[in-house]
């Protein structure tokens, strides 16, 4: 298993952020191919520069980065730029079980 882990940082609008990460951006990742599992939370600890951590699981490392590089995997990525204004962190990790 592979997890691609995706760490918001805190936003200056926090309500227009919540609005469009679940309207608009949750619906492109949900259509993204090899996907098998999508979650999602925010970080409680209002000290930590981290708003939100999403973590997308695939099969395989090559799965994550054909998933990620299709076209909703662009459009996914692409889409960054309409909410994520404060940054985002992207953590590639193999899963050991």
């Amino acid at each position: 298993m592979h997890d691609v882990i995706v760490l918001y940082n805190r936003p200056a609008a926090p309500d227009a952020f919540d609005a469009y990460y679940r309207d608009t951006h949750i619906p492109l990742v949900h259509k993204l191919p090899m996907l098998r599992e999508f979650s999602w939370g925010k970080v409680t600890d209002q000290d930590s520069p981290f708003y939100v951590l999403a973590r997308l699981s695939y099969a395989s490392s090559e799965d994550a980065a054909a998933s990620l590089t299709s076209v909703p995997g662009k459009a996914a990525v692409d889409d960054l730029a309409n909410f994520a204004d404060a940054g985002v962190t992207v953590l590639n990790v193999p899963r050991h079980v």
